[in-house]
Formats: C-alpha cells, sequence, structure tokens
C-alpha cells in the first residue's frame, strides 16, 4: 500500500524488552492502537524509534512485522538515516526487498553537507530506488537545512513526494505552497507546531507522541481538517505539556514513559540512553500522570 502522505503518521518508539531485545508482542500491541485510532501509516526506525541503535537484521523483523500486523491496512515506512550515500542506497534496496511501502530520508549523518552536496545525496538515493520518498528536513538537530529553495534540484523525480518539516520555522510551511503548490505534500515534524501548520495546509502530522495517545492525536487532525477550530482549540491546550516532551532531547525516553502510563509501551531504552531516574523521572512522570487525570472523553 503506498504512502499519499496525508493525515497521521506516528513516528514509532522501538519497544524492548529488559535485556535490550526487540519486544514484538509490544511493539504489535501499539500498533493495534494506532490502527484502531485511525493512523493513516507508520514510520519505523526513526529517530523515536532509536534507529541508530538498531542493526539491519531487527529493522527487516519490524518491517516485516509490522506489514503482517497492518494486513495492507495502513503503509509502512522506514527511515532512512546514514553517514555514506552507498550506505544509504543500500538501506534503500533493503527496504525494497522487505516490502517497506515507503521511505523517510535524513541528510547525510554526522558530515555537515553544504547544499550541493545534500542534494547530490537525495538524488542518488532517490534514483536509487522506486519507493516514494518524504525527505526529512531538521535542522535544529541535524544541523543541515534543506530549504524550500533547494527541493527544485527534485522536481524531476516523482518518487520524492513529501516533506517532513521540522525546522521550527512555520513560514516554510506557506513557502513551500506558494512554490510547489501540491507537488510535495508536507507534513509537520514539530508535535508543538502541530495545530498551526495543519491550520497553514499541513497535509499531515509525522507525530511522536501519538504513540502514547494515538486517538487525542488524530482527533486534533480530524477536527483541524473539519473546520470545527474550537473543539480542536480545546484537546490541543490540553495536549501542550505532553507535547512538549517532543521537543527535549530525551524525547525517547520521555515519550517511553507515557506510552508505558497508557498500556501500550515500556520504558526501556538502549545504551547510551538510560532509563529516567529520580526527580527527573518523578516530574516527567508528574506531567504525564496530570494529563492522563484531566484526559478528555472522546467517545
Amino acid at each position: 500500500m503506498k504512502p499519499d502522505w496525508i493525515g497521521v503518521y506516528p513516528a514509532l518508539l522501538t519497544p524492548f524488552q529488559a535485556d535490550g531485545s526487540l519486544d514484538l508482542p509490544l511493539f504489535e500491541l501499539n500498533l493495534t492502537a494506532q490502527i484502531d485510532a485511525g493512523v493513516n501509516g507508520v514510520i519505523i526506525g526513526g529517530s523515536l524509534g532509536e534507529a541508530s541503535t538498531l542493526v539491519a537484521a531487527e529493522k527487516k523483523v519490524m518491517i516485516e512485522t509490522a506489514k503482517r500486523h497492518c494486513e495492507g491496512r495502513l503503509p509502512v515506512i522506514l527511515n532512512i538515516a546514514a553517514s555514506s550515500t552507498q550506505e544509504a542506497i543500500e538501506q534503500a534496496t533493503l527496504a525494497e526487498q522487505w516490502g517497506a511501502d515507503g521511505l523517510m530520508l535524513l541528510p547525510p549523518m554526522r558530515y555537515r553537507s553544504d547544499d550541493r552536496e545534500t542534494i547530490e545525496y537525495f538524488r542518488s538515493v532517490a534514483l536509487s530506488t522506486k519507493l516514494p520518498i518524504m525527505i526529512y528536513n531538521n535542522p535544529a538537530d541535524y544541523k543541515i537545512d534543506f530549504h524550500p529553495e533547494l527541493f527544485d534540484a527534485l522536481l524531476d523525480l516523482p518518487n520524492v513526494q513529501a516533506l517532513k518539516e521540522s525546522s521550527r520555522d512555520v513560514t516554510n510551511l506557506t513557502r513551500m505552497i506558494n512554490r510547489f503548490g501540491d507537488r510535495f505534500k508536507i507534513l509537520c515534524g514539530v508535535d508543538t507546531l502541530a495545530m498551526e501548520e495543519l491550520c497553514l495546509g499541513a497535509h499531515g502530522w509525522v507525530a511522536g507522541l501519538v504513540d502514547a495517545f494515538p486517538r487525542e492525536t488524530v482527533r486534533i487532525y480530524e477536527l483541524v481538517k473539519a473546520g470545527k477550530l474550537e473543539e480542536a482549540r480545546i484537546l490541543y491546550r490540553w495536549f501542550m505539556p505532553l507535547l512538549e516532551l517532543d521537543i527535549h532531547p530525551k524525547l525517547v525516553q520521555y515519550i517511553k514513559l507515557a506510552a508505558a502510563q497508557t498500556g501500550i509501551g515500556s520504558e526501556y531504552v538502549r545504551a547510551p540512553r538510560l532509563m529516567l531516574v529520580g526527580e527527573e523521572r518523578a516530574r516527567i512522570l508528574n506531567v504525564i500522570q496530570q494529563a492522563i487525570s484531566n484526559r478528555p472523553n472522546l467517545d
């Protein structure tokens, strides 16, 4: 099932067991919650998925598990975060073999490429695969800004179809639409800016707190698209203390703690990350529990 890049696409957590191995039953439990909530696709091996700690065999298992569990109801997207062009091309080739329906593609890791190099990197990967691609722009974290003008160089590549916009510059959304119309679908990649960008015309939301609160995430999207902005604002204001967990360096630990509290995840992470302890865990847990105690009734 090919992605249309419209709607809510969870950047899925990778659940682990206490010994560090994949927790596939918990992975499927979370997938079920996402499907039941009405998400439009799922992304495996992103930043929230602790991609840098996963080996290829684990990504293969997760793609195949998700494909089997989703039964064609949702597109399954693999994130590529590679250090070299050749590595990225190899991962794209493997993703096709494993049955992935599309790719989310970050610029090169570790090396800070300039505009010409980043364009060539994206073009090389796109030309190596038939899979649909969503470019991921996150200069705040990865220090490479693939700004709207650079998409001119990708216009001739039909499989480059979407942008996950995480620059924190909301005006980039309007710049992209003014420049390209609907040529590229644009998905908000920052939870705390989601409603703002959806109101400005974003086609979708690559979400983080959806891993713990899928129904609330999907409902905000649906309300905005239906023009029910006051209802959306009320829900968004309730959600905001949780959404702010997505913009912290420890977003993985924070969101995993939230998913554990809602019964669809666990706190286990892989080193060098460590589970939260002491005052920090108590503080984040208080934010989560306060939100749960006031959780809106969506029925």
